[in-house]
């Protein structure tokens, strides 16, 4: 060391109470090594220390440490620099290595400083996370003996950064993998518009969106999806975000119009928060059901630019409930309308009208020899070859339903007689070609009609076509015997 740093007193002070670990070190034996390796041709220190892991040892081995500060002291939990340096291998240790090597190829280039973060060991057996910074003095530049290396402990700050790093996996992995589908979307050009409207004083927003619905087209094309999560992938069978994000029209379309302009309207009156049922679009083109957590994250509440949106398939809800809704209303032997749904709509229409109504009484001739006689899964067989016959003859409004066994009503609201008669003259068409279809057993129906004018002569008109099938039905028993008796005479 040159007279004038190793005679000085500052200097001296300055070493020993620095906040920072300083190390003294002579790195002239290294220096030497790297001479005689660039003699035998070594070019690439890196490759060659690689090669052989007892190089980088020797080159560890030729690093002497000269003196220490009392922070070093301190930080590797050393009594004293004798037993420091006793214990170099403790300090210096496995996952370091890979830094050294690091270190030692800046000086291989001819640098005469370097910096890296590594690892060391204090004598106690923590693990340090260090900031090296070296310098080789001047006036030693021709042979390295002296060379002042500070370190800075910097655990807490990698650790920080490391659970950080993986709180942010977490947060990720929790966005990634959730079984619901998320979406994270930029409004803030929605909101944009939203106010631009608000400063041209429009104060009924509801029947501005109903008189502009391209303002609601503009504002669906004006938001920014960010990020959207696997189960998304799944939910809208897309291969790829990308894939998704490119097709997203197909995904949002049809009556997402509507609910898309309920939502605007929300937004309007302030609610950030939403929840609704919408109907999406898979890549397929099969409609999703789902049910729609929105939400402006607080931290953008002045500017929309990050809203979470979670879907819920409830396709599969929504079917049952449908199937429940049908079974609730439909006779599912016939597939006709129930006696539920009958009294209900007979109740409306001896209330509402229209007026004229007819009603067709119908009865299933000889279901209860077919069940004697066959079983009960022929009877089924023949009723439902009668919910077959109604279905393709009555269409809406006219309302086809089983109200017992055997016994059907056809309600014709805003129909006179003679439409009704019009309607037993299609059903009896259709009777014809179901029992070409069904050669084995012939059908036949009991049809009685009657036709009333209001509300308080439904009764009536009910009894009165009861009255006109049973007679139907008579005439239907009375034949049959004839033929029995003609066919015993033969």
């Amino acid at each position: 060391m040159s007279s004038s740093l190793s005679s000085g007193a500052d200097f001296e002070h300055m070493f020993g109470l620095a906040p920072v670990s300083l190390w003294l070190e002579d790195y002239s034996a290294l220096k030497q090594l790297f001479d005689q390796w660039r003699a035998e041709g070594v070019t690439d220190i890196r490759q060659f220390l690689a090669q052989d892991p007892a190089r980088l040892r020797a080159c560890s081995a030729a690093l002497k440490v000269l003196k220490v500060n009392q922070r070093t002291l301190d930080l590797f939990a050393a009594g004293s620099q004798q037993i420091l340096e006793a214990n170099l291998d403790k300090v210096f240790r496995d996952d370091m290595h890979d830094a050294v090597a690091h270190e030692l190829s800046q000086l291989w280039d001819g640098q005469l400083e370097f910096s890296n973060q590594t690892v060391n060991y204090a004598l106690d057996g923590r693990r340090l996370d260090v900031q090296i910074r070296a310098r080789i003095l001047p006036g030693y530049e021709d042979n390295w003996s002296r060379v002042l290396v500070s370190l800075e402990d910097v655990t807490a700050t990698v650790r920080a950064g490391a659970e950080l790093r993986r709180s942010e996996r977490y947060a990720r992995d929790l966005f990634e993998h959730s079984p619901v589908s998320l979406w994270v979307e930029d409004f803030s050009a929605v909101k944009s518009l939203l106010d631009g409207v608000r400063a041209q004083g429009i104060g009924d927003f509801k029947t501005f969106i109903r008189v502009h619905p391209e303002f609601v087209t503009r504002c669906m094309h004006e938001i920014r999806v960010i990020d959207v999560n696997q189960q998304t992938l799944r939910m809208f069978g897309a291969e790829s975000k990308e894939m998704l994000l490119n097709n997203i029209g197909r995904v949002f379309r049809g009556e997402m119009h509507e609910s898309f302009a309920e939502q605007l309207l929300d937004l309007w009156e302030g609610k950030t928060f939403q929840q609704r049922e919408v109907v999406n679009y898979a890549l397929s083109g099969d409609a999703v059901h789902i049910h729609m957590q929105f939400s402006v994250l607080a931290d953008h509440m002045s500017d929309w630019g990050l809203v979470l949106l979670s879907l819920v398939d409830i396709t599969a809800r929504k079917k049952a409930e449908a199937y429940l809704e049908y079974l609730g209303k439909h006779d599912v032997l016939t597939q006709l309308r129930n006696r539920a749904f009958y009294a209900e709509e007979l109740n409306r229409l001896t209330r509402k009208g229209p007026w004229p109504l007819s009603i067709i009484a119908i009865d299933l001739n000889g279901l209860k020899v077919v069940n004697d006689e066959q079983g009960h899964a022929a009877g089924d067989s023949m009723l439902r070859r009668v919910g077959e016959v109604l279905a393709k003859a009555v269409d809406a409004p006219a309302c086809a339903a089983r109200i017992g066994g055997d016994e059907f009503t056809v309600l014709l609201p805003g129909t006179d007689e003679r439409g009704a008669m019009a309607l037993q003259e299609r059903i009896l068409s259709m009777l014809e070609l179901n029992n070409q279809f069904y050669p084995g057993q012939h059908l036949s129906l009991a049809m009685g009609i009657a036709c009333c004018q209001s509300g308080d002569a439904v009764e009536a008109a009910i009894h009165r076509a009861d009255q006109a099938m049973y007679a139907e039905k008579n005439r239907y028993h009375q034949q049959k015997n004839v033929d029995r008796r003609q066919s015993g005479s033969r």
